[in-house]
């Protein structure tokens, strides 16, 4: 694309005054390297899953220290639901501005197994000189920086998503520490219950809907582009997890005693299982893309000018084929989904049995995009499972229910699903965030309708009246969810320059 002369010549004093401001940022951060990244780990350190009331709390209450010493008077929003993680809120307020931002990250992370994690636990974060994947050694913290920006901090939340509390809250502080002029008044949100599927987060919304109104959330969560580039995504599939369970006896079995015989829960369900997606990993649940919401015309635009990274993420990931081929990875975020997170029945290994198990369980992960509703979703799937001949429930089966029917499942939606959002990519404060975040990449940035993960989008645009984005700074392979997942330094350099250009955005 030619820009013309005038154009250019109107954005370079937006242009300049944002490298002044990145370079007075980087400055400072690189300054302050030690003491950003002794604190950073001294959050990581707190075990942060949801559903452990005492340290979620322990974390809130750490981060509303770290935001009184940069200047902050935060506060915690309750649910009026007993033990549900609160928001940590904090606000700046700046004389003549005519737009109010609020920034969200999540402080909460997954559950994870500590036997799985390769040389280090979860809550006790290392820094390494490189990825696990390139031989990175574990080594300690010199005594002042510059650090190398490839090494790599591992810990639970190392990068979904306390990077991103670390990267605003020292985005703030390096603006403020500075001088630079913020442009709009600034909200902070942390939410403490994220990876449990943010279920109470519509209900503290409401208890505080004035103090939390704002011309846009700005999200900083999730990963950047494949490639490294720097992205702006404007919008979240919608999620909601599922509990499935089939049963056969009431008590195991001898294998050869009743092998050919007793049902095998365990094959019933991979049988059931594999009757929702054929070879190809298309869904075969009647309906399931019916209500998809077709892109238009910019967001199919911005998916062809998205760097294509199939091939190098095949040779990366050691796989030879994807599911819904030809269609690319960015394409088919763009549909509905259906995983499974993990399934269970009898024994393997050492403690492998010859026994019929008595149950087949698993955990399925439905995504959504734009249109679908996650009850809907649910309802087909269900249908799904009664066509393929089971009687279905929604709690343990009675004796006299397992005499009656042949085939029996449990079916249960987890607490917390959510319908997908999407913000349209033409409106001024989009322009104003992909303006900004371009100012502090040298290469094109990367922008797209929505992501591959899940976030509560929904949840705040059904009851506040305002728009989402999404800035993430991740490094794609940060193996977010699983084990051994770390942020690399870079990324979290980065990510304080972006939110520092955020904060002092120009309006359009």
């Amino acid at each position: 694309m030619r820009f013309r002369p005038l154009i250019l010549l109107s954005l370079m004093p937006a242009m300049l005054f944002a490298q002044s401001t990145q370079q007075q940022v980087r400055t400072f951060r690189q300054t302050n390297e030690s003491k950003i990244l002794k604190q950073f780990v001294e959050l990581l350190s707190v075990p942060n899953v949801a559903s452990d009331t005492k340290n979620i709390r322990a974390n809130a209450t750490l981060i509303l220290e770290m935001m009184r010493q940069r200047g902050l008077e935060p506060r915690l929003l309750e649910a009026k639901t007993p033990d549900v993680p609160p928001i940590v809120y904090g606000e700046w307020k700046t004389p003549g501005a005519e737009r109010t931002l609020i920034l969200y990250a999540h402080y909460d992370g997954q559950p994870t197994d500590p036997k799985q994690w390769t040389g280090t636990t979860p809550w006790q974060p290392v820094f390494r000189t490189a990825a696990l994947e390139a031989n990175g050694q574990i080594t300690t913290l010199p005594d002042r920086p510059p650090f190398d920006p490839e090494w790599r901090i591992y810990g639970r939340s190392a990068s979904d998503d306390k990077a991103g509390v670390m990267a605003i809250l020292t985005a703030f502080e390096a603006v403020k520490a500075t001088g630079v002029a913020f442009t709009s008044n600034i909200k902070f949100v942390f939410e403490g219950e994220e990876e449990a599927g943010s279920s109470h987060l519509g209900e503290i919304i409401r208890l505080n809907k004035e103090l939390l109104q704002a011309d846009a959330w700005i999200i900083c969560d999730g990963p950047v582009h494949q490639s490294g580039k720097k992205q702006v995504v404007f919008g979240a599939r919608g999620d909601l997890n599922v509990d499935l369970m089939v049963y056969g006896a009431k008590r195991p079995l001898h294998s050869g005693h009743y092998g050919n015989w007793a049902p095998n829960p365990a094959m019933m369900l991979a049988q059931l299982l594999a009757s929702m997606k054929d070879r190809e990993g298309r869904v075969t649940i009647a309906g399931w893309n019916d209500d998809v919401e077709p892109l238009g015309a910019l967001e199919l635009q911005a998916i062809e000018e998205a760097p294509q990274y199939d091939q190098e993420l095949k040779k990366q990931l050691g796989i030879d084929r994807t599911e819904g081929a030809p269609m690319s990875l960015l394409e088919l975020i763009n549909l509905p989904s259906m995983n499974i997170n993990g399934f269970a029945s009898g024994d393997v290994g050492s403690l492998a049995r010859n026994v019929i198990p008595t149950t087949a369980s698993a955990v399925l992960d439905l995504r959504l995009v734009k249109g679908n509703d996650h009850k809907r979703q649910f309802d087909r799937l269900v249908g799904h499972i009664r066509k393929q001949g089971y009687f279905v429930l929604d709690r343990e089966p009675t004796t006299e229910e397992r005499n009656s029917h042949p085939m029996l499942a449990t079916v249960t939606a987890r607490r917390g699903g959510y319908n997908a959002d999407r913000t349209r990519m033409d409106l001024p404060i989009a322009l104003s965030v992909v303006e900004a975040v371009q100012s502090t990449a040298t290469d094109k940035i990367v922008r797209l309708p929505t992501s591959g993960g899940s976030l509560p989008l929904s949840v705040i645009t059904e009851n506040l009246h305002t728009v989402t984005l999404s800035v993430p700074i991740d490094n794609y392979d940060n193996n977010q969810h699983a084990e051994n997942e770390n942020i690399r330094l870079q990324n979290l350099w980065d990510g304080i320059e972006t939110f520092a250009a955020l904060m002092t955005m120009r309006a359009r």
